[in-house]
């Protein structure tokens, strides 16, 4: 007996072969979905962990900002401490000034000359005085400018000449002067003072082998 199949066998073939086609192509994708869901998971734990880290390295960014702060307060306060110290020595050091002012003024006023007032304002010092002539002035000047270690760059504001009377019939013409000079602070003094020996040692020392070279041998 002969078998004839007469059902549509090509085309339930290729409905097989399209149903095999989709199912893989939704495992395709299934997959795919699960690929990707797994390296989000895996960016978004990377992620995680560096916003940790971050979180991590404001805190010590923070606390070294605070540390620099107070290292910041701490040397204000030692410039502070070291000003007021400065200032302190200044004044122990200084406190003998008005001895080394009125010194000078002995030392170095000439004959002929009177000082009648005098103002001291910080290192400034101001001088009236009367002189018998304006040579007087001058020698006043040259001597405060060079002759001295505790007065220097002596300012001439003012000269004018005036009449004294000594006796009824007896006026004589004078020089009413005005005088700006610098009081040298006492560490500056002594800071000239030792550079001056320094120097005078080694004009010394290079001038004693000079002297023994020209000495006469004894015979």
């Amino acid at each position: 007996m002969i078998l004839i199949n007469l059902l549509p066998h090509r085309e339930i073939a290729r409905k097989q072969r399209k149903d095999v086609f989709n199912i893989s192509l939704g495992l395709a994708a299934l997959a795919g979905i699960l690929v990707a869901a797994l390296v989000y998971l895996w960016f978004q734990t990377q992620i995680r962990a560096q916003q940790d880290q971050n979180q991590i390295l404001q805190v010590e960014i923070k606390k070294f900002d605070d540390q620099i702060k107070d290292i910041g307060n701490l040397e204000a306060e030692i410039a502070a401490l070291r000003a007021r110290q400065q200032a302190v020595e200044d004044l122990q050091a200084d406190r003998n000034m008005p001895v080394h002012l009125l010194t000078e003024l002995v030392r170095q006023l000439p004959e002929g000359t009177y000082i009648n007032s005098m103002r001291q304002d910080g290192e400034n010092v101001s001088l009236l005085g009367v002189a018998q002539s304006n040579e007087r002035v001058s020698e006043l000047l040259r001597n405060l400018s060079g002759g001295s270690d505790w007065l220097t760059r002596p300012e001439l504001i003012e000269i004018v000449s005036g009449n004294v009377t000594l006796a009824p019939k007896d006026q004589r013409r004078v020089a009413n002067f005005n005088i700006r000079v610098k009081l040298v602070r006492t560490s500056e003094a002594e800071k000239a003072k030792a550079a001056a020996a320094a120097a005078m040692a080694a004009s010394a020392a290079a001038a004693s082998p000079a002297v023994a070279g020209s000495a006469p041998r004894a015979k």
